[in-house]
């Protein structure tokens, strides 16, 4: 395997375990199934399963929460081929109404554990297991912004989605604006 090769699939690893944590603060939760492959398993606090059954438990399970970031650190791949093993050192912080819930506003510290393989659509997860390292309670510790500006929503109200078309629209406009200039040259 070329070192390209090899770092274009170190690439697009990481990026689908971002994909994962991004589609799952944002409640969109056809991007979290897009992650697994068709036979796709998961393993978490709470459930154990096929990935489609999965993603209807973490609809049920999030949607108590006002939201969710989840964010990662340490990430390291073995790539086997046409198979990976990936490990992914992260901290989930959640919460909700009421502020003082012990049960809606937490903060866990996680590893996930995801066995990938490469199908014709790209590297997906095959079976991941989420291990929980630790709990905090945050109840009581969540405090309101400390000004007007924009706040982050559960599903496609999130700024995310304007701020993305803007680029698109950018990168549209730029991409006639070029084809201008080599009509012109």
């Amino acid at each position: 395997m070329s070192d390209a090769s090899e770092l274009a699939d170190l690439q697009e690893i990481r990026d689908l375990v971002l994909r994962y944590c991004r589609s799952t603060d944002r409640a969109d939760f056809a991007q979290v199934r897009a992650v697994y492959a068709h036979d796709g398993v998961d393993h978490h606090t709470g459930f154990s399963g096929p990935a489609d059954a999965f993603v209807v438990w973490l609809r049920e399970r999030t949607g108590v929460f006002d939201g969710t970031m989840h964010l990662v650190g340490n990430h390291l791949v073995e790539l086997m081929g046409d198979h990976a093993f990936a490990e992914t050192y992260g901290t989930a912080v959640h919460w909700g109404t009421p502020r003082d819930e012990e049960s809606l506003n937490f903060t866990s510290g996680f590893r996930y554990l995801d066995h990938l393989r490469r199908d014709a659509e790209g590297w997906r997860i095959v079976e991941r297991t989420a291990v929980r390292e630790w709990t905090r309670s945050d109840a009581g510790r969540l405090r309101d912004p400390e000004g007007a500006g924009p706040r982050g929503r559960r599903g496609p109200d999130d700024p995310l989605e304007e701020c993305r078309d803007r680029a698109r629209r950018a990168a549209a406009a730029q991409g006639r604006s070029a084809g201008d200039d080599r009509r012109d040259g």
